[in-house]
């Protein structure tokens, strides 16, 4: 199946996995089993990582807390294939495997990474995300079919925050830093009755957002002002049932003034700056009952509550300035403005039925799954355009339900073979309506599964073989001018994806390594287009159409090793090629644009990460980490690109049992990156003509940390 180039760039990979396979023997001798066992929560059946027939990255309490990260944004760069596009304040749209979302400026929520919260799903919403008491980072690469269906078509990202102690724990810590950074935390656990255990947790975060707005003499217009808490409580009902209750409050209202005419990247001229704000309230309640025979019960009930919105000065300037520039034989007149605000309401319930060790079945070989699950969700959306004094925009509901069924076989084949099947059959309505008059009911049928086959070649080493076959559901476009009648509606997305590892333990267990080869072909695949209105140059005309078939193949590799008692070091590594097959589309002038073959944006070719943590008897603490990219183009309409580029971190401090203080830099030369670019016309001074914009990531940042425990 695989085409010429895919097998020569695959098969140096295969010589190394040969001889890592062939070579297992002498790291069985010695062997230790003391060592940290981690589970993927998000899995059904909460696997090993190590015995997990899927790629996953898995970061840990201990790495999230060495490095001082707080943000997902933090976090994302330490993934391989992983990017994300800097279309708001916070990382919201990601992209795994060059498969995901960039912006969403109208239409109905549809997302290609999955993104959840203890249980509660913020997929496209992912900006409210601290990583202040977090148990683990969880990226699982690849369609999620059987386990999250249609959300999850590239992959899922899932945070696992702490749960209850059953002894009193309780800390705090303070930031302080440049860009009059202001970070406070706090958590508190512990036992409120012999049933019952509680979590309490929150973070405050405050900072300018380093942009001076030189017209309005403000160094805030780009802030950030996040506050996220958290509560659990864990209730032993009976020796037979348990719940497990998450309450989840985030409040994120920031600015967003991050873009400037001359490409500078850090001092603005808006006169209205924007904003990116998300205020949610989530819940989730997981009740499991072990009473019965043969099985385990389990009901998980979500809910969440969000309210957004995205504004900015899109001018990006203000009159003054535009008054100075000449228009033909007149000063310039331009003064837009920008908005969208959302409420959307997401209410889940999912039941399942897991088999235990008597309820096997095929003579005690197999493990079986199944479940139910329905969804329904809710978003109003307000959007206004303000041009010169004009005002136009665009009122709309919208409300889809999904239902699904699925289930799971688990096989023990004997001598290290197990086989895993799953397959999920989804069904979503939807309805769509706006003050424009209109209105779109699409329904649809869709499924998704898996099937892998694993051998155990040793208690240090097992390989898989998986394919795994994912959807994402089609749609409409709204408000489209004359000319794009064609462009209504666009089709389901199906992914099936081809993926072969091998997951080992070397040097006494000290050493462990994942490698994961792939092989991704879409079909139908979505793309979202964008087109400068050439007779309203400030407007754009988007549309997602399918465009279809094309393939993404690659590479990734994760290796964590403790050196020795005192040093950890740890990597990632991805390759990628992901590119458009046959596909071109036509602009409302007529012209023909030719994009067969080309790079998918935001997916650059490799990614990588290296980080050493160093802490000594006496309490001193070290921890120096980079991370890069290469380049890649920032959109699917045009051939803009970004710098490749790495960029630098340190934190050293002391630390004890109880407390710690910590210096720490992020981004140390001050490299200068970007996250996200446009190439349209913005100044009618030069009677709008195409150049390229650039949106940059964070300069040099640096503080001070201290925290306790008690």
């Amino acid at each position: 199946m695989l085409n010429q180039a895919l097998k020569q760039k695959l098969s140096p990979l295969a010589l190394i996995i040969s001889a890592a396979v062939c070579g297992q023997a002498f790291a069985d001798t010695n062997q230790n089993d003391d060592i940290e066992v981690i589970k993927v929560t998000a899995d059904f059946r909460q696997h090993d990582l190590l015995t997990l027939p899927a790629s996953a990255t898995i970061i840990d309490a201990k790495q999230l807390e060495d490095e001082g990260d707080h943000h997902f944004e933090d976090v994302l760069n330490s993934i391989a294939n992983f990017n994300w596009s800097g279309a708001t304040s916070r990382p919201r749209y990601f992209q795994i495997r060059g498969v995901g979302e960039q912006e969403d400026y109208q239409g109905a929520p549809n997302s290609s990474v999955g993104y959840v919260i203890d249980d509660i799903d913020l997929s496209g919403l992912g900006m409210v995300s601290s990583m202040y008491d977090l148990q683990q980072v969880e990226v699982l690469r690849g369609p999620q079919g059987t386990r999250y269906g249609a959300n999850a078509l590239a992959g899922l990202i899932y945070l696992k925050s702490n749960d209850p102690s059953d002894v009193f724990e309780h800390g705090a810590e303070l930031s302080l830093g440049n860009d009059d950074l202001r970070t406070f935390s706090g958590f508190s656990s512990g036992p409120i009755s012999d049933s019952v255990l509680y979590r309490v947790s929150i973070q405050q975060h405050n900072q300018n957002g380093f942009r001076d707005n030189t017209f309005l003499n403000r160094d805030d217009t780009n802030k950030r002002d996040e506050f996220s808490g958290r509560m659990k409580l864990h209730w032993l009902i009976n020796d037979d049932t348990t719940a497990d209750l998450t309450v989840l409050h985030a409040n994120f209202d920031n600015g967003y003034d991050a873009w400037t005419l001359n490409n500078n990247g850090f001092n603005t001229l808006s006169d209205k700056p924007g904003k990116d704000s998300q205020r949610t309230t989530g819940s989730s309640l997981k009740i499991s009952h072990t009473g019965a025979a043969d099985f385990n019960i389990t009901s998980i009930t979500s809910f969440a509550d969000s309210k957004h919105q995205h504004a900015y000065d899109s001018d990006w300037a203000n009159p003054k300035y535009w008054e100075s520039r000449n228009c033909g034989d007149k000063p310039c007149e331009y003064n837009a403005i920008w908005s969208k605000t959302g409420n959307r309401k997401t209410l889940s319930q999912e039941f399942r039925l897991t088999s235990k060790e008597s309820g096997r079945i095929f003579s005690g070989s197999t493990d079986w799954l199944v479940g139910i699950y329905a969804m329904n969700l809710n978003e109003d959306n307000k959007q206004f355009d303000v041009y010169n004094g004009g005002r136009g925009g665009i009122d709309s509901d919208y409300e889809a339900t999904n239902y699904a069924v699925f289930g799971q076989l688990d096989t023990d084949l004997g001598n290290g073979y197990s086989l895993s099947n799953g397959l999920r059959f989804e069904r979503r309505n939807s309805d769509y309506s706006d003050n424009k008059k209109e209105a779109f009911s699409p329904s649809e049928n869709m499924w998704g599964g898996h099937i892998s086959l694993s051998k155990t070649l040793s208690k240090q080493h097992s390989t898989y073989i998986r394919i795994a076959r994912g959807y994402k559901a089609g749609g409409f476009n709204m408000s489209l001018p004359k000319g794009f009648e064609d462009k209504k509606q666009f089709d389901t997305e199906v992914l099936y994806n081809y993926e072969l590892g091998f997951k080992s333990r070397w040097l006494d267990n000290s050493l462990s390594t994942n490698v994961a080869l792939f092989y991704m072909d879409r079909q139908d695949q979505q793309v979202s287009a964008s087109e400068q209105d050439p007779d309203r140059p400030d407007r754009f005309i988007l549309y997602t159409e399918n465009a279809g078939n094309s393939s993404n193949y690659g590479l990734e590799v994760d290796a964590k090793w403790q050196a020795t008692d005192n040093l950890e070091l740890y990597a990632s590594l991805g390759l990628l090629r992901a590119t458009y097959g046959d596909y071109s589309y036509k602009d409302k002038r007529g012209k023909v644009i030719d994009l067969s073959g080309r790079e998918l944006a935001h997916a650059p070719k490799f990614t990588n990460s290296l980080g050493a943590t160093y802490r000594a008897d006496s309490g001193i603490f070290v921890n120096l980490n980079t991370s890069g990219k290469s380049k890649f183009f920032y959109s699917d309409s045009n051939d803009s690109k970004s710098k490749g580029y790495q960029i630098f971190n340190a934190r050293v401090g002391y630390e004890t049992d109880d407390w710690g203080v910590y210096l720490w830099g992020r981004n140390l030369f001050d490299k200068k990156y970007g996250v996200r670019g446009f190439f349209f016309g913005n100044e009618p001074d030069q009677d709008w003509v195409k150049k390229q914009y650039i949106r940059f990531g964070d300069p040099r940042a640096f503080g001070i940390t201290t925290n306790i425990k008690f």
